[in-house]
């Protein structure tokens, strides 16, 4: 049995580790030492009644033996088998959560490893799990995240939520922080003329933008090339390392103007000298338009052919009717404007104008045969050759009738025969006449109609004021309703019909108006009742009651010529 002295001190040490044990807290870093390994938990003591255990899974990665001393989290005093609960891992958590607010607080940077790809951005270890947005991966947004994963980077800390433990980094504003401060170097060490190398940064339809040192410059369109581009991307592309040159720089501003081509020679210089005026010159096309073609005839030089430039004689309505992209071609400079880097050419002039001698082969007053190739409501056109036309004008086609359509005499594709009347080389036109073929028969009609003369006829149309009977040679002549009868006569259609035969007097011929004054009921009158009624019909008013042929033709309602079908079935105006 042991003496009362020896129990004293196992009384002193029961003591000792009672005051440890209560020392101990719950949710607590300690220290602690490993005793043991075992194999699925390693054995620490932390100075507590008993010793605690923790799972060799916490200890993954990491080198341990008995006797080290490591710093765990005191989950619990002691569980169902008496046994005190620890963690390594949640200490580790606990005390780089306590870094990270420290950190964030005082608004400095992490460092982190990126673990995974997750819904809307990235999952980050810096000590503990935080998310990255994937508005805040960089400043321009990234096409794939995978690439990140496994990569070390630097973030800020822009929220931690105490009470969820979540933390929101951001690589951006680390990048932006950076490149503010580049951006003040670089617009300190840079002025104008100076070449600088920058990276493609993103292209827009008016030019590209290049990081400089974390500076942004802009390369205009209009300063990539001496030639013509039509999109930037033809000759950039994104994350392309260039060469350029500061046209400009705005402190202020912070804004740089980059320039491409100024670093090579301007092809526009001394221009004149090398296309001068009239010279015949060779090229590619570059681009068709509906206006015209772009000829390439050296690196950063164009020229300009006009769709009208194209040919003398042939109607081209577009370029690409005739020419094709990357085509090679011969061309005549016609005009040089160095101001607004522009020339203007023509393949036409490589061969002679045939609207030169037009003269000598179409004389004015010279008969011409050709197809009618178009007709039109002022006129046909006749094919005298390839490319060149003649046009006879409606006025033209008859000395007698009027026409109101070219297509009442004339057909589409049918050969007809005209008159040179008249050339204009200047606007490209010949005037033809068909009329002209033969003798104005109004400049004898003295001599083929008098005064009480009886002749015979053809109702042609009938207006509300007479009727016209068509008489010899296509000569019309007017019967006015007051010539009509003897009797009242309310209607033209009362009496007379489109297609009548008819036989009047002729009491009026006025050469100068080109008219013709018949009486149907003068046919039988005696020399004395013609000279009354003649008297009457020279009282009438021109402008109302004897109207000249083509307003009287215009106002005629009803209208029949040989070989068409009489006008009675047509409905008359009253």
């Amino acid at each position: 049995m042991p003496s009362a002295a020896a129990a004293e001190p196992n009384q002193e040490l029961l003591a000792l580790i009672d005051q440890n044990f209560h020392t101990h807290r719950e949710n607590s870093i300690v220290h602690g030492k490993i005793i043991e390994i075992r194999r699925q938990v390693v054995v620490v003591d932390i100075g507590a009644k008993s010793e605690g255990i923790i799972p060799v899974s916490e200890f993954e990665d990491e080198e341990f033996e008995v006797g080290d001393e490591i710093e765990v989290l005191l989950e619990r005093l002691e569980n169902d088998e008496g046994m005190v609960v620890l963690s390594k891992e949640k200490a580790a958590h606990k005390q780089n959560w306590d870094a990270i607010v420290g950190v964030y607080e005082a608004g400095g940077l992490v460092k982190g490893k990126v673990k995974s790809v997750v819904k809307g951005g990235l999952m980050v270890n810096v000590g503990v799990e935080a998310f990255l947005p994937g508005s805040q991966i960089d400043i321009i947004p990234p096409k794939d995240l995978n690439e990140y994963v496994g990569k070390v980077y630097e973030f800020k800390i822009v929220k931690v939520n105490d009470i969820r433990k979540n933390i929101v980094l951001s690589r951006r504003e680390v990048i932006e922080a950076e490149r503010a401060e580049q951006r003040a170097e670089f617009l300190e060490s840079v002025q104008k003329g100076d070449e600088v190398e920058g990276i493609v940064k993103n292209i827009t339809d008016f030019g590209a933008f290049v990081d400089l040192q974390g500076m942004d410059g802009l390369l205009h369109i209009t300063d990539m090339s001496w030639g013509r581009i039509n999109h930037p991307s033809e000759m950039l592309m994104i994350g392309q390392k260039v060469e350029v040159l500061i046209l400009d720089v705005d402190k202020e501003k912070e804004r740089v103007s980059l320039g491409l081509k100024q670093l090579q020679n301007n092809p526009w210089e001394d221009i004149e000298k090398k296309y001068p005026i009239s010279q015949e010159v060779a090229g590619k096309i570059t681009k068709l338009v509906p206006y015209g073609a772009f000829v390439e005839l050296e690196q950063g030089v164009e020229g300009l052919i006009h769709v009208s430039e194209l040919s003398w004689t042939k109607r081209i309505t577009r370029p690409s009717d005739v020419l094709e992209l990357d085509q090679e071609v011969k061309a005549v400079v016609l005009a040089i404007n160095t101001e607004e880097q522009k020339i203007s050419l023509g393949v036409r002039q490589l061969e002679p104008n045939p609207w030169d001698e037009v003269e000598t082969r179409y004389p004015v007053g010279h008969t011409i045969k050709g197809e009618i190739r178009n007709l039109t409501a002022y006129g046909a056109f006749v094919e005298l050759e390839d490319g060149i036309d003649g046009m006879i004008h409606v006025s033209d086609l008859s000395w007698t009738r009027k026409i109101n359509h070219p297509s009442e005499i004339l057909k589409k594709g049918e050969e007809v025969e005209a008159c040179v009347l008249e050339i204009d080389k200047t606007n490209q036109r010949i005037s033809l006449g068909v009329k002209q073929l033969e003798s104005d028969p109004w400049s004898e009609i003295d001599a083929q109609f008098k005064v009480g003369d009886l002749v015979k006829g053809t109702v042609a149309k009938i207006a509300s004021f007479g009727a016209f009977v068509q008489l010899e040679d296509d000569i019309d002549g007017l019967v006015h309703i007051s010539q009509l009868s003897e009797d009242h006569v309310a209607k033209v259609k009362d009496v007379l019909n489109v297609g009548d035969d008819v036989e009047a007097r002729v009491i009026k011929v006025d050469r100068v108006e080109r008219r013709i004054g018949l009486s149907i009921k003068a046919a039988e009158y005696s020399e004395e009742q013609l000279k009354k009624e003649t008297a009457a019909f020279d009282a009438l008013r021109p402008s109302s009651d004897l109207v000249g042929l083509e307003q009287a033709f215009n106002l005629a309602t009803e209208e029949w010529r040989p070989g068409e079908e009489s006008g009675e079935e047509e409905e008359n105006e009253d």
